[in-house]
C-alpha cells in the first residue's frame, strides 16, 4: 500500500463489466471491458464531441477522480510549473538557416505558447541578441495568432517556396493528426490555395513553385495516396501520382539535399521502396528506384551529378552500408559500393553536399558523424569523448555549401548548436541553450552504466543524479524506457527532469533491446518472437540499479509513452515489487486485441514488429504471453497513473481506459490508480509549449507523493 493511502480518499468510478468472447486459435479471449471502444470511433478520433456517451461519462468520471486525489498537489504541481517554465527562455530563437538571399528562423515571444515563423536578408544573420527579431525581419506566420481561439492547435510542416514568395504550411485543430494545408502569398499575406483537408500535413514543392504535393490518408486514417495539384486549384481536381495498394505500407515525400528530385517513400517497419520524380518536371511519371523486398530497407540522395548515393541493409549489411547507383539506371543490379558495411557500426543516416558526403553513425552506443571530403577522398569525424551525450546533424536548405550544423548536448549539458566548416574543420558556437533560472553542470554526475543480462548482452544504462544524493540505495528513481520500432533514446539534456533531480531523484534512462543503440542487431533482438528481450532487459537494468545501491525495490518508478507505456504495463505485471510507481503515458497496452484488428489504422504496418496474431498462431501465443491487458493477474501493484487521449490514432483511447478498468477491479493493493484522458487531444498530448508543462506537473507531483510522500 502507497503511503498515502487512506480510508478517507475518494472512490474510484468502476467500469460496469459487459463481457464478450471471441475464440481465437482455439483459445478463447473475454473481454470485460471492449464497450469502451465506440463503434464510431473514427468519427470520435476527428471530433471528440461525436464520442459516445456512456462512454464519455466514465471518462470524465475518471478525470474527475484524478483531480480529487491529486488536489492535495495543487500547489506543489504550480510550484514545479513553476521551476520548468523559469528554466526557459521564453523569448528564444532558432539559429537562423540560410537559403539564398534569405535565412529562415523560429522564435517564440515571452508567454507566447506556439512557434512565430520568420525570414530576414541573409546580411541579417547576426543583427540580434538571442531570442530577438532580426534586421529587417518579416513574419511568415505567427503560431500564436492562428491557435487563438482554438482548443487545441498543432503545427504540421511549415515550407516555403523554392522562389521564397509562398509559404505552405499545416494546422491539426483536433490532435488526431489529419491536417489542413494551406498556401498564403508571403507579402501579401493572402491565402492563395483553397484548403486541403485529411493530410499527413507534409507539402512538397516543385522547383517552378507552381504545383504541390501532398499525402492523403484513407478511411482508415493511413497515408496511401499522394497527389499533386496546381497552385490555386480546388483540391478535387488533383491528379493522383501513387496509391499503394498494401494496407501494410505507409506512404511519405522527401527531397533529396540538392533539391533535383521528389521522393515517394513506401514503407512498413521492414521494408521500404522509392520512387522519385524530377522537381522541374513535376508532371512526369514516378520512376521506381528499386522494387520492395522483405526486409530490405533503402533510402536515396543524389550526388548533384549522375548517380543516387543509396544507404542500405542488402545483401546482409544488417549495420547499412552506402551504395550509389547511376540515376539512369538506379535498379539494385546497378548499385556499386562507396562505404562497405562494417558489422557493430550502424549508419543511420547520410547527407549529400556538393564536396562532401556526411554520415551519422553509432557506434558502442554512442553517435558520431562522419565527413568524407569527395574531391580527396578522406573521411574524419566529429565526435566527444564524454560516457553519454546526444549529437544530431541539420542539413539545412543548401546543397553547395561548405557548413554543416550539428547540435550536442548532455543529461548535464543544454543543448549546443554548432555550424562547422567540413573544409577547415573548424567549428563556431552558434547558440547554446540558456537555463534563465540558472543551472550549474559542476552540481550533477552523468555516468554511462551496463547491466549484464542472463543471456550475456550488456545493456547500457544512463544516469544523471544531483552530486549529493546518497547512492546507498535511499533515493527514488524514475527508469525510463522505451525498446521498439528501433528507436533509440538520446542521452540528451531536459530542463525539466531537474526538478525531480533536484529533489533527490536518480534519472536513468534503459537503453533495451527494441532500439539500435548498439546496433541493428540491438533491434532485431527486441522484435516479433524476441520481443519478451526488452522486457526482461528493463528488469535487469532495475534490478542493476538496486545492486548498485542507485535505488531499491518499490523506490523505482516505471516511464514510458506508447510502445513504452506497453514496456511499463508488461513490467508491473511481471515484477511488480520493483516498483513504487509507474507512469504509462499513451500507453499500448491492449497489443493483442489491435494486432488482430486490420481496420485500426496501424496494424497492417505494425505486424513486421509485433507479429500478426490474427494469422499466426506463434505470434498469437507470443504477444499473449506479454500483453499488459491479458496478462493483469490478482496481486499487488504499484501506483499508477495513466494517461491517454480521445483522437489519439495511433494507441486509442480505449486501450488504457480498459487496462485501468480491469487493474481496477482484479489487483489486490490499495495503491493510487488514475486515468487522465484528455478529450480534445491526442498521441502527443495537449499542445503549447507552456500547456504541455501543466502535465509534467501532474506526474511530477505524483511521483513525490507516491515515493517521498510529499504534497508541497
Amino acid at each position: 500500500m502507497s503511503a498515502t493511502a487512506n480510508a478517507s480518499r475518494p472512490q474510484p468510478p468502476i467500469a460496469a463489466r459487459q463481457p464478450t468472447e471471441k475464440t481465437v486459435h482455439g483459445v478463447t479471449l473475454t473481454d470485460d471491458y471492449a464497450w469502451l471502444r465506440d463503434a464510431n470511433w473514427r468519427e470520435a478520433m476527428l471530433d471528440p464531441d461525436q464520442l459516445d456517451a456512456d462512454i464519455r461519462a466514465y471518462l470524465e468520471a475518471e478525470n474527475t477522480y484524478t483531480e480529487a486525489v491529486m488536489a492535495d498537489t495543487a500547489g506543489l504541481q504550480k510550484t514545479l510549473v513553476a521551476e520548468m517554465r523559469a528554466r526557459m527562455a521564453e523569448r528564444d530563437a532558432s539559429v537562423p538557416t540560410a537559403d539564398g538571399d534569405w535565412v529562415y528562423y523560429v522564435r517564440f515571444r515571452e508567454g507566447g505558447q506556439h512557434p512565430i515563423f520568420c525570414r530576414a536578408p541573409r546580411a541579417a544573420d547576426g543583427s540580434a541578441e538571442p531570442g530577438e527579431p532580426l534586421t529587417d525581419e518579416q513574419i511568415l506566420l505567427d503560431g500564436d495568432a492562428e491557435a487563438e481561439g482554438k482548443v487545441y492547435f498543432s503545427l504540421g510542416s511549415v515550407d516555403h517556396s523554392p522562389d521564397h514568395a509562398k509559404l505552405a504550411f499545416s494546422l491539426d485543430e483536433r490532435g488526431s493528426e489529419a491536417y489542413t494545408i494551406h498556401v498564403r502569398d508571403i507579402v501579401t499575406g493572402d491565402e492563395i490555395q483553397p484548403p486541403i483537408d485529411n493530410t499527413t500535413g507534409n507539402v512538397l514543392w516543385s522547383a517552378d513553385s507552381q504545383t504541390l504535393f501532398y499525402v492523403t490518408l484513407d478511411d482508415n486514417h493511413r497515408p496511401c495516396r499522394v497527389w499533386r495539384l496546381a497552385l490555386g486549384e480546388e483540391p478535387t481536381a488533383a491528379e493522383l501520382v501513387y496509391a499503394e495498394s498494401d494496407p501494410g505500407f505507409f506512404v511519405g515525400l522527401g527531397e533529396t539535399q540538392s533539391a533535383r528530385y521528389l521522393l515517394i517513400h513506401a514503407h512498413d517497419h521492414a521494408t521500404s521502396e522509392v520512387r522519385f520524380i524530377p522537381a522541374d518536371e513535376p508532371t512526369a511519371e514516378p520512376r521506381l528506384v528499386a522494387e520492395r523486398l522483405p526486409e530490405r530497407e533503402y533510402g536515396v540522395d543524389d550526388d548533384g551529378a549522375e548517380h543516387f548515393v543509396i544507404l542500405t541493409n542488402a545483401d546482409g549489411a544488417e549495420d547499412f552500408k552506402l551504395m550509389r547507383a547511376p540515376i539512369a539506371s538506379p535498379e539494385a543490379e546497378h548499385w556499386q559500393e562507396l562505404v562497405p558495411h562494417e558489422p557493430g557500426r550502424l549508419i543511420l543516416d547520410h547527407v549529400e553536399f556538393a564536396d562532401f558526403r556526411v554520415r551519422m553513425e553509432r557506434a558502442d552506443a554512442l553517435p558520431r558523424i562522419i565527413i568524407t571530403d569527395k574531391r580527396r577522398g578522406e573521411d574524419h569525424a566529429i565526435a566527444f569523448p564524454h560516457e553519454a551525450y546526444s549529437l544530431g546533424m541539420s542539413a539545412g536548405y543548401e546543397f553547395n555549401t561548405h557548413s554543416l550544423r550539428f547540435l550536442y548536448s548532455a543529461p548535464h549539458t543544454p543543448d549546443e548548436t554548432f555550424d562547422y566548416d567540413m573544409a577547415s574543420r573548424e567549428r563556431v558556437l552558434r547558440k547554446q541553450r540558456q537555463v534563465p533560472s540558472g543551472f550549474d553542470p559542476s552540481q550533477y554526475t552523468v555516468r554511462r552504466l551496463t547491466a549484464e543480462t542472463v543471456d550475456g548482452e550488456h545493456v547500457p544504462i544512463t544516469i544523471t543524479h544531483h552530486k549529493d544524493t546518497p547512492l546507498d540505495g535511499s533515493a527514488p528513481c524514475l527508469l525510463h524506457g522505451y525498446g521498439a520500432y528501433g528507436i533509440s533514446e538520446p542521452a540528451a539534456f531536459s530542463s525539466s527532469r531537474f526538478s525531480l533531480i533536484d529533489r533527490g531523484f536518480v534519472y536513468a534512462i534503459a537503453h533495451i533491446r527494441g532500439g539500435k543503440e548498439r546496433g541493428y542487431r540491438w533491434y532485431k533482438e527486441g522484435k516479433l518472437e524476441k520481443k519478451p528481450n526488452t522486457f526482461a532487459d528493463y528488469i535487469r537494468v532495475a534490478e542493476h540499479l538496486i545492486e548498485t545501491g542507485y535505488t531499491a525495490a518499490g523506490q523505482i518508478a516505471a516511464h514510458g509513452g506508447s510502445a513504452g507505456g506497453m514496456l511499463v504495463g508488461a513490467v508491473v505485471n511481471q515484477r511488480p515489487e520493483l516498483f513504487g510507481a509507474a507512469i504509462a503515458d499513451v500507453p499500448f497496452v491492449d497489443v493483442l486485441n489491435t494486432m488482430m484488428d486490420d481496420s485500426l489504422p496501424l496494424t497492417p504496418p505494425e505486424w513486421p514488429e509485433w507479429g500478426n496474431p490474427r494469422d499466426d498462431a506463434k505470434a498469437f501465443e507470443t504477444i499473449r504471453s506479454y500483453c499488459p491487458y491479458q496478462n493483469v493477474t490478482a496481486q499487488d501493484y504499484p501506483a499508477m497513473l495513466v494517461i491517454a487521449g480521445v483522437s489519439d490514432p495511433r494507441v486509442t483511447y480505449w486501450e488504457p481506459a480498459k487496462w485501468v478498468a480491469k487493474l481496477r477491479t482484479t489487483k489486490t493493493d490499495a495503491n493510487t490508480l488514475l486515468l487522465k484522458t484528455h478529450m480534445a487531444a491526442g498521441h502527443g498530448g495537449v499542445s503549447g509549449r507552456f500547456a504541455a508543462l501543466e502535465e509534467t506537473g501532474l506526474i511530477f507531483a505524483f511521483l513525490l507523493k507516491e515515493l517521498k510522500g510529499t504534497t508541497d
